[in-house]
């Protein structure tokens, strides 16, 4: 592999990683306030299926963009009141989401649009385009240095900026404000933090609808920058990929970077590479495209090591009389 196609290999890397990680950024949030959420893949369906409708119809990707984190927020604040308000089981209030999400993006789809159960392609205008950072074409036949700016650090959309520049702010968030105190008090302790007077539902609503902020942006992206309009299930798992690098990172900010952009080089090599040859060994595409997938179980089946999650993670909070 020569330094052209693995400055390509890992530009890719970061596109297919930037929805993974704003989602399990998402879930992050959520988790660590004690509401555990397998309903990620929904809301990033129903968000990329809104966000590319709308940004058709009105031919601006912005409203596409808000319409996507509203319906990814409406998903998030149901399951809120199923599981904080109501005190529901959290696993089956997530599995419901995505079952509605999966249901009804189709459903919307075939009646506005009549294609099938997707959206009309976007055009320029509806998709987020590429952002050229400053120099990127003077410094670009500069050996060695020249394609690493101009090629993997220039010409994302803003959403991926975005979404590593939320890495450093949710660990800021997190570790070093008061909120954020709270919040991990609220998934270790919720009692403790109900006794010093702090509303523990609150904090937990807060941090659901912080999980919906952050999936809506990630579903935009899939419909409006990765690609050019939504089509049946084109989340493919990516909810329940974040949700194991969550796990992998032990539920904190910069090793779900890391986690994130692992899944993501798995499918940036899948794609660059129909089938790669060890030796005498062949291994074929469709193992390399089943590799984030395997990887999911093994991380889900504990064999990267034991990871602890928040205390009162899954518990819904009885405030004692």
């Amino acid at each position: 592999m020569d330094f052209l196609t693995l400055i390509q290999v890992l530009d890719s890397t970061v596109r297919l990683a930037t929805p993974l990680l704003l989602a399990c950024l998402a879930g992050l949030f959520s988790e660590r306030a004690g509401i555990f959420d397998i309903g990620l893949e929904g809301k990033m369906l129903m968000a990329a299926f809104f966000s590319a409708a709308i940004a058709a119809t009105t031919g601006n990707v912005w409203y596409g963009l808000l319409a996507g984190i509203a319906s990814s927020l409406a998903l998030s604040g149901l399951h809120g009141l199923a599981s904080i308000t109501f005190r529901g089981n959290q696993l089956i209030s997530g599995v419901a989401i995505n079952f509605l999400a999966a249901g009804m993006t189709v459903l919307i789809a075939q009646d506005w649009f009549q294609q099938g159960g997707r959206t009309p392609s976007l055009i320029s205008g509806g998709r987020f385009e590429p952002i050229t950072l400053p120099f990127a074409d003077a410094i670009e036949p500069v050996p060695f240095i020249g394609p690493i700016y101009s090629e993997l650090l220039s010409g994302h959309s803003i959403l991926v900026y975005l979404a590593f520049l939320a890495v450093p702010a949710t660990a800021w968030i997190l570790f070093g404000t008061r909120f954020g105190l709270r919040l991990r008090a609220v998934g270790e302790n919720p009692a403790a933090v109900d006794t010093a007077g702090v509303s523990v539902v609150g904090l937990r609503y807060a941090a659901v609808m912080i999980c919906g902020l952050l999936c809506g942006i990630a579903g935009a992206y899939l419909a409006t920058a990765l690609q050019a309009g939504f089509v049946k299930d084109m989340t493919a798992g990516r909810g329940f990929i974040a949700l194991a690098a969550l796990i992998f990172a032990k539920w904190r900010p910069w090793h779900a970077l890391g986690a994130c952009l692992l899944f993501g080089l798995l499918q940036a090599v899948a794609l660059r590479f129909q089938n790669i040859e060890l030796g005498t060994i062949v291994i074929p595409v469709q193992f390399m495209d089943a590799l984030p997938y395997i990887l999911t179980v093994v991380i889900l089946a504990g064999f990267v090591g034991k990871a602890i999650p928040p205390k009162a993670g899954g518990e819904p909070y009885v405030k004692e009389r």
